[in-house]
């Protein structure tokens, strides 16, 4: 007897099947607090271990990462997509000095094709597996008619936990405090509308190659860069120097000034030093390509900072040589100030956080 649901477009054969072949990758995360296996209607974790905090807060974040899956979609590439959610929801946790537990994911879509989502979640399964978080749990929604048969969107939250007064945020920000750069792996997950329209523009195919992008690699490969995960080496870090970070911020989407104002107290200001680092080349291919100045991006794109740190003066040497031996390459951009003086130009606060100043200055080094 036929179907009437996949009549109507919607394929449950292929879910189940979908579920099958990420089974392996999802069970790959799970660790002993994990209760039960995959295909429970309900993640369970056991929290047993917080008897031990003293206070323990818990910390959540949901996102998604936007139109990037518009390239991996052109380009037919889905196997990195989702370590960029788990970027965009984990790396986030970590900012408030949070260990992340547990995750789950949400990939809607206009047809189930099995290999492509078994590609999208064995990524999230393995940013999942390098942040030390248990992914718990998920769906996979079938929205025929609402959705193109090769489009979908994914989304994710995750759920941490911090002892009280191990918090990090602008309350441990002090006066003479060293803001530290953490390099990024490229665009990560935000501005790919303005990517999107300034190749449309200019008529380049994402098949096409650049040679600032290196041989072989077509545009659309390129921009697929994944969204490089901080929250390992972070919590390593603040293990390890105890005391030394007083608030992290993670730069996506509003740029680079908004996102580093919204872990400052306000009162503070910071002036971000432009000559310390130079843009990937990435950047500077994208702005040439649309005529402006790389300068008008920076409340866009990263420009290559994927993290700040905000760290006691006396340990700015110690954690970027930390940071640098772990993978990530850090420098220092500016310091906190608690003076006064005249706030034009800066970005004060952002999303809705009454936070510090900041402000860019100088130029990009060559």
């Amino acid at each position: 007897m036929p179907n009437p649901y996949a009549a109507a477009g919607v394929d449950t054969a292929a879910g189940d099947l979908a579920v099958e072949l990420m089974k392996s990758a999802v069970s790959a995360t799970h660790n002993a607090s994990v209760l039960g296996g995959v295909g429970g209607f309900a993640g369970l974790y056991d929290v047993s271990f917080l008897r031990e905090y003293a206070r323990p807060l818990l910390a959540t974040s949901t996102d998604g990462v936007g139109t990037k899956v518009a390239i991996a979609q052109a380009i037919d590439k889905h196997d990195t997509i989702g370590q960029d959610l788990v970027g965009m929801v984990v790396d986030d946790i970590v900012v408030v000095g949070a260990k992340p537990l547990f995750m789950t994911d949400y990939i809607a879509c206009g047809r189930v094709v099995p290999e492509r989502i078994a590609d999208i979640v064995a990524g999230i399964a393995r940013g999942c597996s390098a942040t030390g978080t248990a992914l718990v749990g998920g769906e996979t929604a079938e929205h025929p008619g609402l959705l193109g048969p090769d489009d979908y969107d994914v989304a994710g939250a995750a759920t941490g936990v911090v002892e009280a007064d191990r918090q990090l945020g602008a309350h441990l920000v002090e006066d003479g405090d060293v803001v530290v750069a953490i390099e990024s792996s490229g665009l990560h997950s935000n501005g790919y509308s303005l990517v999107r329209h300034i190749l449309s523009t200019k008529g380049v195919g994402y098949a096409d190659q650049l040679p600032e992008f290196g041989t072989g690699v077509s545009v659309g490969e390129a921009l697929l860069e994944p969204t490089r995960l901080y929250t390992a080496t972070l919590l390593d870090l603040l293990g390890s120097q105890p005391g030394a970070v007083h608030s992290l911020s993670h730069v996506t989407g509003g740029g680079i000034a908004a996102n580093l104002a919204r872990v400052l107290p306000v009162g503070t200001s910071v002036e971000v030093d432009r000559a310390t680092w130079t843009p990937p080349a990435v950047f500077r291919v994208l702005t040439d390509m649309a005529g402006t100045p790389i300068e008008d991006t920076e409340s866009t794109w990263n420009l290559g900072i994927g993290m700040f740190a905000v760290v006691a003066a006396s340990a700015a040497e110690s954690v970027v040589a930390a940071l640098g031996a772990a993978g990530l390459p850090a420098w220092t951009v500016g310091a906190v100030s608690t003076a006064q003086r005249d706030l034009t130009g800066f970005e004060q606060g952002a999303k809705g956080v009454d936070g510090g100043a900041v402000r860019l200055v100088g130029s990009y080094r060559a």
